[in-house]
């Protein structure tokens, strides 16, 4: 699969992306974009954008998955999932009944939005792309 990975990690106030690139071929990688950097405050909320760009056609089985990495710690975890058209929003984690799916795949765009910002939060946001085959 080609795939594309932005991470952003961030401080209290601030979430950072860098653009690195992964695929098997340049002719059939997804370029994935976002802000540098993310500032919210407590109690507001942001929107981690993540658009892409591939010369190969969107696929009706177009998957976008958001990881979160907390700042000093080690593990990773899956906080949104989207694929087959629908939006899996986490309903078990410290995101929970915060986080809008704000995407649009036809428009690659596969943003979501952190509600009700805690410091907790701080950390790195990993936005992945897969577009089959």
């Amino acid at each position: 699969p080609v795939m594309g990975t932005i991470p952003m990690p961030g401080s209290p106030a601030g979430l950072t992306g860098l653009c690195p690139l992964a695929g098997p071929s340049p002719t059939s990688s997804i370029h994935v974009y976002t802000q540098r950097e993310v500032y919210g405050t407590v109690g507001s909320h942001v929107t981690l954008s993540c658009s892409f760009w591939s010369s190969e056609w969107i696929s009706e089985d177009i998957s976008i998955t958001w990881h979160f990495q907390a700042e000093g710690s080690r593990d990773s975890i899956s906080i949104f999932h989207y694929a087959k058209g629908q939006p899996y929003i986490d309903d078990v984690g410290t995101f929970k009944e915060r986080m809008e799916w704000v995407g649009n795949p036809h428009r690659k765009d596969g943003s979501i939005v952190i509600h009700n910002l805690d410091y907790t939060d701080n950390g790195t946001f990993t936005c992945d792309v897969k577009n089959p085959p």
